[in-house]
């Protein structure tokens, strides 16, 4: 964070100063809500959970070196104390973007916020400091915590919007107000809680309608590809540009395949010029992630082949998204268990028959949460498309969404043990750990809440114990 005394943080928190002798004290370190994560110079915010209660350990952070605690209670060391933590949190974070001199560049989306979001940072990082939100910490406490991580050299601020409700994204634009808005996508993840794809489109559109005008460099960067996103272009005054494979689009691919790996390659256009791009990252999906990150990059004044070139040799810079892993037996293992929609799902069982071509293939999945009423039908669907895409083996793991899974492949036409339906994630490993054949891909995913990462680390440690006993 920029350096800021004690005073001038309670000034612009509308804090109570207890037990702080020289006010005058700056905070030059991070602002941190772990106490593992204290150090010297650091302020820590103590937040009361279910679990435990951050103000338990101001007195270890102090003595780790942490400046002051921001809390909503004195507690016996230099403390800030406010009404309510996390909106204190909130306006220190406001503050803080408004005095730094970087260019905002903020997402959302129904899927693949977090790789696109670290696909522009790995871009963008090439041209000039780059902070960006790590993993999907992208709510009301991640996001201004992130925002709180730049310092006076930052030059670009990437930040990702997560919402599970109207006016969710419009409260994060008020933290952090961007420069630069990308929405990549309305699909299904979360339309339990939402009620419908309209109510979606809403949501994530409040972050186009936070941009400046045009005039002022507002850019809202939006996926042509997609009808719900595409119409947000009349929610904006900021100046639109399109990204996706449709002609209309400013920033576009064009001839893409996918190498013998499974890893897209295409042509990249934009009103620079264009170039050609090999992407490290699995599947065709990614191209469309490639795509946003490239119109932020060009809109940035980057070179077609500057972007190409940075997209190249990007790699997943998050866990449990895509994460191929071989093992020494040569069985390969894609651990994409971090969480699941139908869009994403369906994405990563494509990527894998494309990975497995003359190999045999595995699709380990669970269910898909936040459905609503859409729920059977879309499982339904993910199992049909296994079938379709010619899967080795389904693998459904766990209760009532799992058995849909399998009956959809049931129904298209698996037969014998093309499919099955397990009890859950040991069954899995029990089956697969007896089953599995050197030179098979196995891909794990499921909802965030299943754990089905287990999996995929059970059959790594396997693979691990299998070296050693060949040694």
């Amino acid at each position: 964070m920029i350096a800021l005394s004690l005073a001038e943080i309670a000034e612009v928190v509308g804090g109570q100063t207890h037990d702080i002798p020289d006010p005058s004290v700056m905070v030059t370190g991070p602002v941190v809500r772990d106490s593992r994560e204290a150090v010297p110079g650091s302020l820590f915010v103590a937040f009361v959970g279910e679990r435990a209660d951050g103000h338990d350990y101001a007195r270890a952070v102090v003595e780790t070196g942490a400046v002051a605690v921001l809390g909503s209670r004195p507690v016996g060391v230099p403390a800030i104390v406010v009404d309510d933590v996390q909106r204190a949190l909130g306006a220190l974070a406001r503050h803080v973007v408004e005095r730094l001199g970087a260019t905002l560049v903020a997402l959302t989306g129904s899927a693949g916020k977090t790789s696109t979001k670290d696909l522009i940072a790995q871009v963008l990082r090439t041209k000039a400091p780059t902070v960006f939100t790590p993993g999907s910490l992208n709510n009301e406490i991640g996001l201004p915590l992130t925002a709180l991580s730049a310092t006076a050299e930052t030059r670009f601020l990437v930040l990702e919007m997560g919402a599970r409700g109207i006016g969710h994204i419009r409260y994060l634009t008020v933290l952090t107000p961007p420069r630069i808005g990308l929405v990549l996508n309305v699909g299904s993840a979360h339309i339990g809680e939402f009620g419908g794809r309209e109510q979606i489109a809403q949501a994530k559109g409040e972050l186009v309608e936070s941009l400046p005008p045009a005039e002022e460099g507002g850019v809202a960067v939006l996926n042509a590809d997609d009808p719900y996103v595409k119409a947000m272009a009349a929610r904006t005054t900021a100046r639109v540009l399109l990204f996706g494979e449709s002609d209309e689009a400013d920033v576009r691919a064009e001839n893409v395949t996918l190498t013998a790996a499974g890893q897209p390659s295409f042509s990249l256009h934009t009103p620079s010029g264009c170039s050609d791009v090999t992407m490290r990252l699995y599947g065709e999906h990614h191209v469309s992630n490639a795509l946003a990150a490239a119109a932020v990059a060009h809109e940035l004044g980057m070179s077609a082949k500057e972007i190409a070139t940075a997209l190249s040799e990007a790699g997943s810079l998050s866990r449990w998204r895509m994460e191929v892993t071989e093992r020494p037996d040569g069985v390969t293992i894609v651990n994409d268990a971090y969480n699941a929609n139908p869009e994403s799902m369906k994405a990563a069982l494509r990527a894998l028959a494309a990975m497995g071509r003359g190999r045999r293939t595995w699709a380990v999945l669970g269910r898909m949460a936040e459905l609503g009423d859409e729920a059977l039908a879309e499982h339904d669907a993910v199992g049909r498309l296994a079938v379709r895409l010619n899967v080795g083996k389904l693998v459904a793991v766990g209760g009532r969404e799992a058995s849909w899974l399998q009956l959809g492949a049931y129904n298209e036409g698996s037969w014998g043990e093309e499919s099955v339906h397990v009890s859950d994630a040991q069954a899995a490993v029990d089956l697969l750990r007896s089953e599995l054949r050197p030179g098979d891909v196995v891909l794990v995913k499921a909802s965030r809440s299943v754990g089905l990462e287990s999996v995929a680390q059970a059959l790594l440690e396997t693979g691990a114990e299998g070296e050693v006993a060949a040694r």
